[in-house]
C-alpha cells in the first residue's frame, strides 16, 4: 500500500478518535442530572500521581463514614468510655492510695497530675483515633510506620490484662452466687467436729471469718507459687461463665456491647450512692470520713506520694490499652472530642472520690465494732487483774464494767498506765483506739473480698448489700474488659479483615484456656505477678512513644492543624506545650522511678501461710523470675521488631507490609506483586479519573488509573503490593450515573 494511503487511514483514525471523545463529552453534558461535568486532562506524571492520592483519600474518607460502624448516640459512647475508665481500681485502689498518702491532701497532687499528664494524654488519644478512624495498630501505622509497634504491643497489653482481670470478674462471680443465703456463709468460722468434742477450725480462729472464707473456701489456696495444687473447679466454673459474657457482648462489635454500657456504667453508680446513704446511718461511719478528708500535708512533699499519684492517674483512664482509641475511631470526625476528654476524665476523678467516702465510711462502721470488741474482750481482763494485779481505787467510780464505752477504757488505761508504768506490759492490755484500726491500710483483693464483706455482715439484711456489691463489682469489670477486649479486636478487624464475630470468639478460647492457670490453687499468685509486671512498665513505655510520636514525629502543628479542620475550632495552647515538652518529660521521669523501684525492692509476692494463718512475702523462684522478665519484654517486643524490619526495608512502609481487602463497589482483587516503575510510568499517559482507594487504610495510597477492560483478578497496583479494585471500562457501559459505575 502506498505510504500516502497509510497517511490518509491514519488522519481518518485520529478523526474517529476524536469524534468519539467529542461523542463522550456531549453524552456528558446532555445528561446533567445523572452526571457530573468532567474535563479530561493529560498532564504531568507528578502532577497526575499527587492528585489521584488527594482525590482517592476524600473518596475514602468518605465511604470509611459510611462503612464503618458508629455509635448509636453520643451518650452510648460516652457511657462506653466512663465504664472502660471507671474500674475496679477506682474502688479499691484509689481509697488505700489515699488513706496511705495523707488522707485528703493526696487529693491536690492527684488533680495536679491529672490535668498535666492525664487529660492531655487522654485528650491525644481520643484525636488520633477520632481523626484516623482506626485502631491503635492503624493509628500508630499512619503516624510513623517505623512506629507502628505500638500499635501491637497495646494489643499484647491488652491480652495480658484481660487473661487475669476477667479472674477477678469470675471471684466477684463467685461471691456474688455465695451471697443469696441467710446468714452469709464468711459470716462466722465453722466448727470442726470430731469423735470426741467440736472446736472452731484453727486457722479460721488465728485469723477471722472472712480471711478464712476467701483464702481457704474461694481459693482454696496453696502455700506457694511453686506448688500449683490442680485446679479450683468453682472457679474454673466461674471463669468460663466470665468468659462467656465478654464474648456474647462483644459479639457484634459496638452495637452489641453499647447496649450493655447502658446498664453496666449506670448500675455501679446506683450501688455506691445506695451505699453512701445506708453508711451514714451505721455508727463511726463519719469516724471513716473524717479520718480520711483529715489531711497530712507534710506527706505531700515525699516523692513516693507524686509517683503514686501519677501512676494512678494513668491507669485511672486506661491510656496506652488501645480502648480508648477503639471507642473514638467509631465517632463522627466531627464530634467534639476535647469536651469528652475533660467530661471523662473529672467523672472518673469524681468516682475515685465517691468510692472513697462509702469505702471510708465502711470501714468506719468496721472499725467501731472491732474497736468495740477490742474493749469488750479487754474491760473482761482488767475486771480479772482488780485486786490482784491491779488496785481498785485506780478503777473511776462512774465506770459501769457492764457497759464500758471506748472513752472510759481509754480513761481506765491512761490511769493504770500513769501509776504502773513498769508492770503495765506485763497486763497485755491493747490500746484500743479507732484511729489504730483505721490506719490498716488494706486495698486490692483484701478491700473488696475481706474488709469489705466483713463489714457486710454486721449490716441489717446483709444478703442484699452483698448481692448488690458484688454485682457492682462484675459490672465495674465488665466495663473494663469491653474495652480492653476492644482494644484488641478493633485493630486486628481494621488491619487484617477477619469476622469479627468469628475472632471474638477465638480469642475469648483462647483467653480462658490460658486463663486456667489463674484458677490453681496457686492462680492467686499468677494474678499479683501478671498485675504487677505486664502492664506497668510496658504502658509506661508505649505512652511515652505514643507522646513522641505525635508530637515530635507526626509534628505538633500538623497535629494542631488537623485538630482545627476536626473540631472547627484550635485547641487550647496549653495542649501544645503539655504534648511537646512537659508531659513527655513527665512520663520519662515516671518511668525511671518506676525502674528505680523496681530496682530497689527484688520480685516478691504475699504467700498464705495456712499454719500461721497470716500473709508472708516470698520471693519469686528462678523459673518465676523468668516469667516475670518475660512479660516485660514480650509485651515491649513489637516496638523495637517492627522499627528493625521498616528500617531495613523488609516491610514496606507504603503498604504497610499486611494484605487488606476493600469492600466497595465492583470488582475486588489481591494483588501478588509489585508493579514496576516502568508500569507507572505508562500509567502517565492514561487519562486521569476519580477511582476509589485499593485499601481501607487512612495511609496515602496509590490509585489504579485504568486505560481499558479488565483482564482479570490479579491485576498488579500502582507501586505497591496491596489489595486493588478495577473499575468497569466506561466504554463497555450505556449512559449511567456515575453512582452506578
Amino acid at each position: 500500500m502506498p505510504k500516502n494511503s497509510k497517511n490518509v487511514k491514519r488522519e481518518i483514525d485520529d478523526d474517529e478518535v476524536t469524534e468519539s471523545v467529542k461523542d463522550l463529552l456531549s453524552n456528558e453534558d446532555s445528561c446533567e442530572d445523572s452526571f457530573k461535568k468532567s474535563s479530561l486532562m493529560v498532564g504531568d506524571v507528578k502532577q497526575n500521581k499527587e492528585r489521584d492520592v488527594e482525590e482517592g483519600s476524600e473518596e475514602d474518607d468518605e465511604e470509611e463514614e459510611e462503612e464503618r460502624p458508629a455509635w448509636s448516640s453520643k451518650l452510648q459512647y460516652i457511657l462506653a468510655q466512663v465504664g472502660f475508665s471507671v474500674g475496679l481500681g477506682n474502688v479499691w485502689r484509689f481509697p488505700y492510695l489515699c488513706q496511705k498518702n495523707g488522707g485528703g491532701a493526696y487529693l491536690v497532687p492527684y488533680l495536679i497530675l491529672l490535668l498535666v499528664i492525664g487529660i492531655p494524654l487522654f485528650f491525644l488519644e481520643l484525636a488520633v483515633g477520632q481523626r484516623i478512624r482506626r485502631g491503635s495498630i492503624g493509628v500508630w501505622n499512619y503516624i510513623s510506620p517505623r512506629l507502628g509497634g505500638i500499635g501491637f504491643a497495646s494489643c499484647l497489653v491488652c491480652f495480658f490484662v484481660a487473661l487475669y482481670y476477667n479472674v477477678i470478674i469470675s471471684w466477684s462471680l463467685f461471691y456474688f452466687s455465695q451471697s443469696f443465703q441467710q446468714p452469709l456463709p464468711w459470716h462466722e468460722c465453722p466448727l470442726v467436729k470430731n469423735k470426741t468434742n467440736t472446736y472452731v477450725e484453727p486457722e479460721c480462729e488465728k485469723s477471722s471469718a472472712t480471711t478464712y472464707y476467701w483464702y481457704r473456701v474461694a481459693l482454696d489456696i496453696s502455700d506457694s507459687i511453686s506448688e500449683s495444687g490442680g485446679l479450683n473447679w468453682r472457679m474454673t466454673l466461674c471463669l468460663l461463665a466470665a468468659w462467656t459474657m465478654v464474648c456474647l457482648a462483644m459479639m457484634k462489635g459496638i452495637q452489641s456491647s453499647g447496649k450493655v454500657m447502658y446498664f453496666s456504667s449506670l448500675f455501679p453508680y446506683v450501688v455506691l450512692i445506695c451505699f453512701l446513704a445506708r453508711a451514714f446511718l451505721l455508727k463511726g461511719s463519719v469516724d471513716g470520713i473524717i479520718h480520711m478528708f483529715t489531711p497530712k500535708l507534710e506527706i505531700m512533699l515525699e516523692p513516693k506520694v507524686w509517683r503514686e499519684a501519677a501512676t494512678q492517674v494513668f491507669f485511672a483512664l486506661g491510656l496506652g490499652f488501645g480502648g480508648v482509641i477503639a471507642f473514638s475511631s467509631y465517632n463522627k470526625r466531627d464530634n467534639n472530642c476535647h469536651f469528652d476528654a475533660v467530661l471523662v476524665s473529672f467523672i472518673n476523678f469524681f468516682t475515685s472520690v465517691l468510692a472513697t467516702l462509702v469505702v471510708f465510711a465502711v470501714l468506719g462502721f468496721k472499725a467501731n465494732i472491732m474497736n468495740a470488741k477490742c474493749v469488750e474482750m479487754n474491760t473482761k481482763k482488767i475486771t480479772d487483774f482488780i485486786g490482784k494485779e491491779i488496785n481498785p481505787s485506780l478503777i473511776p467510780h462512774h465506770i459501769n464494767f457492764s457497759n464500758v464505752s471506748p472513752e472510759d477504757y481509754q480513761q481506765m488505761t491512761n490511769i493504770i498506765r500513769g501509776v504502773m508504768e513498769n508492770d503495765y506490759p506485763r497486763l497485755g492490755l491493747d490500746n484500743c483506739d479507732i484511729k489504730e484500726e483505721l490506719n490498716k491500710a488494706v486495698q486490692g483483693t483484701g478491700l473488696a473480698f475481706i474488709a469489705f464483706t466483713e463489714a457486710m455482715t454486721h449490716f441489717p439484711a446483709s444478703p442484699f448489700w452483698s448481692v448488690m456489691f458484688f454485682l457492682m463489682l462484675v459490672n465495674l469489670g465488665l466495663g473494663s474488659m469491653f474495652g480492653t477486649i476492644q482494644g484488641i479486636l478493633t485493630p486486628i478487624v481494621d488491619t487484617f479483615k477477619v469476622r469479627k464475630e468469628y475472632l471474638t470468639v477465638g480469642c475469648c478460647v483462647l483467653a480462658f484456656c490460658i486463663g486456667l492457670l489463674f484458677v490453681q490453687r496457686s492462680g492467686n499468685y499468677f494474678v499479683a505477678m501478671f498485675d504487677d509486671y505486664s502492664a506497668t512498665l510496658p504502658l509506661l513505655i508505649v505512652v511515652l512513644l505514643e507522646n513522641i510520636a505525635v508530637a515530635w514525629v507526626y509534628g505538633t502543628d500538623k497535629f494542631f492543624e488537623d485538630l482545627k479542620d476536626m473540631l472547627g475550632f484550635t485547641p487550647y495552647r496549653y495542649y501544645y506545650y503539655m504534648w511537646k515538652f512537659i508531659t513527655p518529660v513527665l512520663l520519662l521521669g515516671l518511668l525511671i522511678a518506676s525502674l528505680i523501684q523496681l530496682g530497689l525492692s527484688p520480685p516478691s509476692y504475699s504467700a498464705w501461710n495456712q499454719h500461721l494463718a497470716q500473709e508472708q512475702s516470698l520471693s519469686y523462684p528462678p523459673w518465676g523470675l523468668a516469667v516475670c522478665i518475660s512479660l516485660v519484654v514480650t509485651a515491649i517486643l513489637p516496638v523495637p521488631v517492627v522499627f528493625i524490619l521498616r528500617c531495613l526495608n523488609i516491610i514496606d512502609e507504603n503498604a504497610g507490609g499486611l494484605s487488606t481487602v476493600s469492600y466497595k463497589k465492583g470488582r475486588i482483587i489481591k494483588d501478588t506483586a509489585c508493579r514496576t516503575r516502568e508500569e507507572d510510568e505508562d500509567d502517565a499517559s492514561l487519562l486521569n479519573t476519580k477511582t476509589p482507594s485499593e485499601a481501607p487504610s487512612p495511609m496515602p495510597a496509590n490509585y489504579r488509573k485504568q486505560s481499558g477492560p479488565a483482564s482479570g483478578a490479579d491485576v498488579t497496583l500502582n507501586g505497591s503490593c496491596s489489595t486493588g479494585y478495577i473499575m468497569p471500562n466506561i466504554t463497555d457501559i450505556p449512559d449511567m450515573p456515575e453512582s452506578d459505575l
